[in-house]
Parts: structure tokens; C-alpha cells; sequence
């Protein structure tokens, strides 16, 4: 991994926790950096970028205020979800991070190539979100 990309992960975990960029925004800005994935771990407070040859580089996130809830609820995980997508009034990434992680949500992985986005919660139990081409 070069620097520029080190530096390209870095401005798209800034611009997801400052809001200054949408999930698009980032996807789109990862994939023109050579990025294939990110996976952003909720109790351990760190995002991970992957390029396809395997090379990673892990990042510091914001940590959470509150601990991961233990039951999973796929229900409030996918309101908080839309909320995302329609970036609905008052909607902050941190935000989104408190209500997943108050939905059992450990954590969730980002692929690209399989436009998808899987949520999963402490004990494995997942939510798959596909999105279309960005």
C-alpha cells in the first residue's frame, strides 16, 4: 500500500465521522484508489481498508459511547440503515454508528465487487445490504 492510498483511506474515515462525505462519495473515492474493501469494527474501534492483493491498512475510529447491544435486531439495524440511505434530517454517520451498535451490530464489511454491505452482530447473525452501482 502506497502512501496516497494510506492517505486516501484515512480523508474517507474523516469525511464519514465529519459527515463532509456521503457513503457513495467514499465508495467511489476507494474503488478509484484501488481499494476492493473496508470493514469498520465497532467494539474494537477500527476500520480497515483492504486492496485486493491483500495488502491492509487498519485506522483508529471513533469509539462508541455505549457497548454493542447484545441481541441482534435486524429491524431498528435496518431503520438506522435507511435513515443512511435517504441521509434523512439530522442524520450523522456517529449517529448511525450509537443506533447499529444499540441494534447488536458489531461491526459491518463493505465490498465492492459484491456491491454489498454485510452487517453482523455478536454472534454471527448478519444483514446483508446490496446497493447498486455506484
Amino acid at each position: 500500500m502506497n502512501a496516497q492510498q494510506t492517505a486516501i483511506a484515512r480523508q474517507c474515515l474523516d469525511g464519514a465521522e465529519t459527515d463532509s462525505m456521503t457513503f457513495p462519495q467514499i465508495v467511489g473515492t476507494l474503488i478509484t484508489a484501488g481499494f476492493e474493501s473496508y470493514m469498520v469494527d465497532f467494539r474494537r474501534a477500527v476500520a480497515t481498508y483492504y486492496l485486493p492483493d491483500g495488502e491492509s491498512i487498519e485506522l483508529p475510529a471513533h469509539a462508541a459511547q455505549t457497548a454493542v447491544g447484545a441481541a441482534f435486531d435486524p429491524t431498528a439495524l435496518g431503520a438506522a440503515i435507511r435513515e443512511a440511505q435517504t441521509l434523512a434530517p439530522g442524520y450523522t454517520y456517529r449517529g448511525f454508528c450509537a443506533k447499529a451498535g444499540a441494534a447488536g451490530c458489531a461491526g459491518y464489511i463493505v465490498s465492492f465487487s459484491g456491491r454489498r454491505a454485510v452487517y453482523f452482530g455478536r454472534t454471527a447473525e448478519i444483514h446483508v445490504e446490496h446497493f447498486p452501482s455506484i
